[in-house]
């Protein structure tokens, strides 16, 4: 066991002379592509709520608000486990970091199995909530400060490479649970567990691949032809930042607040899209029409992470989400106005461009990081921030559904019923432009100096 164990350490991965860096996205993308069936997880919500009556929901089953729940523990350990684990990835490497992402993402799925066959609501709420998000948590950071490490000179590119794959897990998770629900279902089943417990075998083979595969390069090393810039950019360090002394500085929490405000925007509406475009343009969007909605959302969140990602590489990082509050405010204040003269082309354009921002801003925190804070320590940096994602993955869902559902509680239509929340929407990313005007360069005080304790 032990010889195992040492397979995953950091110095059996280092790359020999010769090395492809371009065989690293695709092993991130076999972590990402994984992980993100978590934005998929809807599909289960339904027939959760009818493991009993198979047909309709008998009153022993779980209710949708109960089940509801699982997705947001999980965002939840996802943040948390990220901002835990940061530091043990730099020390550990990758490899043993994907690997045990593998093993508790995959596990999740098996315990939410055991909980649908002896329906206990609870098993559910540990397995996928807890345990697979703990392994969302490692398997998202894992790949990031290997991918700044190989690619310097462009390091929005790579990681919008990784990020688009959990942008894109959806459009695979999706697809796959619906088949095997269907696939093992029976008049006595709706084939959830059976479901849990395929989709856990594949998703743990098809990480190991990418965990197995991973290498990261020796110290010091640069790609052929690439010099770094001798005088760096304003908001571009060539100066290190440990881990510890970034919590001491403005910058880390001013970059919370950026992540935090972007994301809580989008996520909200994100998991209402289905319903929202079917109310506010009630009898004009079938269902079907609907779920195609939220499939090119899905496109649009994917597709946002590469080019918006790529794109900050030119325009710098301060700029390219200055773009992103603008533009979002702009949008949001207008979806209001396109579901009032009915125009359902602009209302479809205007969530497109905005989803493709919200996968932007993901793809582009881990190279802001490492313009700010250096890259000796930017995994575990970015770890942290992801509690920022914690945040926003509860903020946003409460804000979209009970305000609207106050709303109509109190006589206001449902196609009506959005416009405030676009409004607060808004709001938020005001909030979050902001925070990001106000980002200057670290003072040196905090730069990391060998041998040095701060």
């Amino acid at each position: 066991m032990n010889r195992f164990f040492h397979i995953l350490d950091k110095e059996r991965i280092i790359a020999k002379p010769g090395f492809n860096r371009w065989l690293i996205p695709p092993t991130a993308l076999c972590i990402h592509l994984a992980i993100g069936q978590v934005y998929a997880f809807s599909v289960f919500n339904l027939p959760l709520t009818r493991i009993i009556g198979i047909h309709e929901s008998a009153p022993e089953d779980w209710k949708l608000t109960s089940v509801g729940w699982i997705f947001s523990i999980a965002i939840v350990f996802l943040g948390i486990s990220a901002a835990f684990g940061g530091r043990w990835l730099e020390n550990a490497g990758p490899r043993k970091a994907m690997f045990f992402s593998a093993i508790c993402f995959s596990g999740g799925f098996f315990l939410s199995a055991a909980g649908v066959w002896v329906h206990s609501i609870l098993l559910l709420y540990f397995g996928y909530g807890v345990m697979g998000g703990i392994g969302l948590g490692l398997g998202y950071i894992s790949p990031v400060s290997t991918l700044i490490k190989w690619f310097p000179d462009r390091p929005g590119m790579a990681t919008g490479m990784a990020i688009m794959g959990f942008g894109g897990g959806a459009m695979v998770g999706s697809p796959l649970a619906v088949l095997l629900m269907e696939c093992f279902s029976s008049e006595t089943s709706m084939g959830v567990g059976m479901t849990f417990l395929a989709m856990g075998i594949m998703y743990f083979f098809f990480m190991l691949v990418g965990a197995f595969n991973v290498r990261i390069p020796p110290e010091g090393w640069l790609p052929a032809g690439y010099n770094p810039p001798v005088k760096p950019k304003k908001l571009v360090t060539d100066k290190d930042v440990h881990v510890d002394q970034a919590m001491k500085t403005p910058q880390f929490y001013l970059l919370w607040g950026v992540l935090c405000f972007n994301v809580t925007a989008g996520i909200g509406v994100l998991g209402q899209a289905s319903v929202m475009c079917q109310e506010m343009f009630h009898g004009h969007i079938a269902p079907l029409a609907a779920s195609g909605f939220v499939g090119l959302l899905s496109v649009a969140n994917m597709l946002g992470r590469f080019l918006w990602s790529g794109a900050s590489d030119y325009l710098g990082r301060k700029t390219t989400y200055s773009i992103y509050f603008i533009l979002g405010v702009l949008l949001y204040s207008f979806i209001p106005f396109a579901g009032w003269i009915g125009n359902i082309v602009l209302f479809i354009i205007s969530y497109a461009i905005i989803m493709s921002m919200y996968g932007g801003g993901f793809a582009t925190i881990p190279a802001y990081l490492k313009d700010i804070f250096g890259s000796m320590h930017v995994g575990a940096i970015h770890g942290r921030l992801l509690t920022a994602w914690s945040v926003a993955g509860i903020i946003g869902p409460v804000l979209v559904n009970y305000l609207r559902q106050y709303q109509i509680d109190h006589g206001m239509p449902k196609a009506s019923a959005y416009t405030i929340t676009m409004y607060i929407m808004a709001g938020l990313l005001l909030c979050g432009l902001a925070c990001n005007l106000c980002i200057k360069p670290v003072h040196k005080k905090h730069h990391y100096l060998p041998g040095v304790k701060k």
